[in-house]
């Protein structure tokens, strides 16, 4: 069973699933076929994401618990819907280790305890490595207390140092007065893990992690023993129809991702499977995995590519030269220096411990490894290889490398077919750590370095590939439809750093690049960080969010300026550019405002426009849609957290209901900022695609004729016919689509937006799209269309 669409629903502690549960008959007029289920296993208290997991064996009862889930699926499947679970099985939550019992087990018990083998833990290098300290040991030592009461789960005491909490080891505290004045210092050389000072993490920690967050712990879930404790809850929801699928997070940094998704094929018995895996431009998703296709970062970055006027591109390249210059920094050496540049910064910091890690794998000493090491993962094309799959990767990877580093050259020569040899301990290990430094160094950093335009630095783009043309955009869409057909595609995620409506004003830039210039300029001049492509990134993001919140841009500006790690740092922040970076925001809603609310009103209605055709060209499309929780309406969000806050669901099912009556007398909502038409139009796709399926079985470009073509977009799905509109300032100022023309096959069809019949095979475009900058035509006896009127 595969769904023809799904919804995105984040589920926490202030929206469980038995409130979820309350939004079904919602999701079921909406017109969803699946609802997307966030996380759910139990997670750390407080976790808002649930991608901590504490416990795999229960439903987190913060979430609604086993009781929850059953009265979710239940409504669900009463109302036709199915249910996709995402399930974390690289890592697991550790920031509380009392609250997981593997983790608390370990640091009691150590190798001999029986969940050992469940963490990628390197006992050769020494005892566990726990950096929770302040400061170095001797000089918080005086802090660490010895708590020697039993407790259930702890019968030889405790350790404790502030609100962090560690079991004691059998035999701690024998032959020793835990009120001595060295008896701290005596009981921790006892233990099965080493408290250490935090900053120390990134260099000495000895223990596999998610990228660089060193409280979510890596799983061997390519232990048999491991995958069945890891899955038999989750195993339980599918076997007895509490949910009908899978997606997998972060399946990157698995031993072999290809294997784990055989096992899961075959004890999930087969059930629907989607990956979260980000493909670098121009790269396939290995064919040989058991799974339905990707989460859909590679359809996001085609959709807003066909909506960027790649005209557009060497103006805002001057502007980025210049702010450079005014800055007082170097040129731009370009995006693939950049991203080399950016990710070696990592390898030669975070990652520290994870290249030292991969040496002390080494068959035989190789000089100069680290270095090395690190050279070759800086110049790693792709987040990961399957090796023997992939060999290329490497191959090029490991020639980039020696000519960069020619004094590094016989090192990096010997290493070679030792990182090639995928039955070697080294090269598996090798390949989960290229994840990692790709994903810091390239979405965590370059995306906020990389400022020309920020709709390019979404993540599974590439930025450097700036615009996509409409026979670019059909090319991909064909390819998907022949190679994954089943794949999600998505336009917002809880990962994207900008919600779909905030690039689709920002893509307006790219038509008007000299007027942005002149705005940027006058709020520069209101308010600077004196840092000119951090100034750039900010402008835009509040221009694409506004009007939002002044708490919300605030705390997008401080992880952006902090991720880029150029001006401020998360390890080491400078006051001095904070300050200025928070007065601009401060600007934004004081001096600035002026400027940001009349140029906001300039692009307005055609980001409106590229809003609606990136919906359409999404919900139409090949694969199987998401839609973000919310994002039926105009979706502002930022960078998370900011893209998790609380969705009025009550207000979107009182618009829906709204529409359908309007819609039933001939009336249509108005493009305008309550999002109405966005409503419309996402309902309509999606009732189409779960009503008439037969209406979505294929991808034919169509043509479209005159002077005006370029500015559209047209396909047939096999019956649904989809046209939208790009580049919409570019169309207007050449006085819209005159002899423009859709041609199609003939016979009756209506537009399910509007209602509207058309019998013609010659469609004028000004016409067809005379009420929105998009239209779905479908052949007359559908469902929605009996009631249609005469264009």
């Amino acid at each position: 069973m595969r769904p023809a669409s799904t919804y995105r629903l984040q589920i926490r502690p202030a929206f469980p699933l038995g409130e979820a549960a309350r939004v079904v008959p919602y999701l079921r007029d909406l017109g969803v076929s699946w609802a997307y289920l966030s996380p759910l296993l139990r997670a750390t208290t407080g976790s808002d994401h649930g991608y901590d997991v504490v416990d795999p064996s229960q439903v987190d009862p913060a979430r609604g618990g086993p009781a929850g889930l059953d009265a979710f699926a239940a409504a669900a499947h009463g109302a036709g819907l199915g249910v996709l679970a995402d399930i974390v099985p690289n890592h697991m939550g550790i920031s509380v280790p009392r609250e997981n019992p593997w983790w608390w087990g370990v640091l009691r018990e150590g190798r001999d305890s029986p969940y050992a083998p469940a963490f990628d833990i390197d006992w050769d290098a020494g005892r566990l490595t726990v950096p929770v300290l302040g400061a170095p040991l001797e000089e918080v030592a005086g802090d660490i207390t010895i708590d020697a009461s039993p407790a259930l789960d702890a019968p030889d005491g405790l350790l404790r140092y502030f609100e962090h909490v560690f079991p004691l080891a059998p035999g701690s505290l024998e032959g020793i007065d835990p009120d001595a004045p060295d008896a701290v210092g005596a009981v921790l050389e006892r233990q099965h893990y080493r408290l250490m000072y935090w900053r120390d993490e990134a260099s000495e920690l000895n223990y596999r992690r998610f990228f660089a967050v060193t409280t979510l712990a890596g799983v061997r879930v390519e232990d048999p023993l491991v995958f069945d404790a890891a899955h038999a809850e989750i195993l339980r929801w599918v076997r007895e129809g509490l949910v009908d699928g899978l997606r997998i997070d972060h399946p990157d940094g698995l031993r072999d991702p290809g294997r784990y998704l055989e096992r899961l094929a075959t004890t999930s018995g087969g059930a629907y499977v989607l990956v979260e895996k980000i493909l670098e431009h121009g790269e396939a998703l290995p064919g040989w995995w058991r799974t339905e296709g990707t989460t859909g970062y590679d359809a996001l970055g085609v959709v807003d590519r066909v909506l960027i006027d790649p005209e557009g591109a060497v103006a805002l390249d001057a502007m980025d030269a210049a702010l450079r210059a005014d800055s007082g920094l170097v040129p731009s050496p370009g995006w693939t220096e950049i991203i080399h540049d950016t990710k070696r910064m990592i390898a030669d910091t975070i990652q520290v411990a994870e290249i030292r890690r991969l040496v002390r794998c080494l068959p035989h000493p190789v000089a100069r490894a680290e270095d090395a090491l690190a050279e070759i993962l800086a110049c790693f094309p792709v987040y990961r290889s399957y090796l023997p799959a992939g060999r290329e990767h490497l191959d090029a990877a490991v020639a980039d490398a020696r000519t960069r580093r020619p004094d590094l050259s016989s090192t990096i020569a010997e290493l070679a077919p030792l990182l090639a040899d995928a039955r070697s301990e080294l090269a598996q290990r090798f390949q989960q750590t290229t994840g990692p430094v790709m994903a810091k160094g390239v979405e965590d950093t370059a995306f906020y370095r990389y400022t020309r335009l920020g709709s390019l630095t979404e993540v599974g783009g590439d930025p450097a590939e700036f615009a996509v043309s409409p026979a670019g955009f059909h090319a991909a869409q064909i390819t998907r439809q022949a190679s994954w057909p089943a794949s999600m595609t998505a336009l917002t995620t809880h990962d994207t750093k900008r919600g779909e409506d905030v690039r689709a004003r920002l893509d307006v830039l790219s038509e008007i690049p000299e007027r942005w210039d002149e705005v940027l300029g006058a709020l520069r001049g209101i308010a600077s960080t004196g840092h000119g492509p951090f100034d750039s990134l900010l402008w835009q993001a509040i221009v694409g969010a506004w009007p939002a919140a002044s708490e919300r841009l605030h705390a997008y500006a401080e992880k952006a300026a902090r991720e880029a790690a150029e001006a401020t740092g998360w390890w080491a922040p400078v006051a001095e550019f904070e300050a200025r970076m928070h007065a601009v925001v401060d600007a934004a809603h004081g001096p600035a405002a002026p400027v940001l609310d009349a140029f906001v009103a300039e692009i307005v209605r055609a980001g409106w426009s590229n809003g609606l055709s990136a919906k359409l060209l999404q919900l139409a499309g090949p694969g199987v849609p998401d839609v973000y929780q919310g994002s039926e309406l105009w979706e502002q969000s930022l960078v998370d957290p900011d893209n998790r806050r609380p969705v009025d669901f009550g207000l979107r099912a009182r618009m829906l209901a709204e529409i359908d009556d309007a819609l039933a007398q001939g009336r249509t909502p108005q493009v305008d900022e309550s999002g109405a038409a966005k409503l419309l139009l996402t309902s309509r796709v999606l009732r189409l695609r779960r009503d008439r399926p037969e209406l979505f079985t294929r991808y034919t470009p169509m043509t479209v004729t005159g002077t005006a073509a370029e500015h559209a977009v047209a396909f047939d799905r096999g019956g649904a016919l989809a046209v939208a509109t790009r580049l919409p300032v570019r169309l207007a100022a050449r006085g819209g689509w005159d002899d423009t023309t859709l041609l199609r096959p003939a016979g009756a069809a209506f537009d399910a937006l509007t209602g509207r019949l058309f019998e013609e095979s010659e469609v004028p475009l000004a016409t067809l799209l005379e009420v929105y900058p998009v239209a779905l035509l479908v052949p007359v006896g559908s469902d929605e269309g009996t009631a249609g009127r005469s264009a």
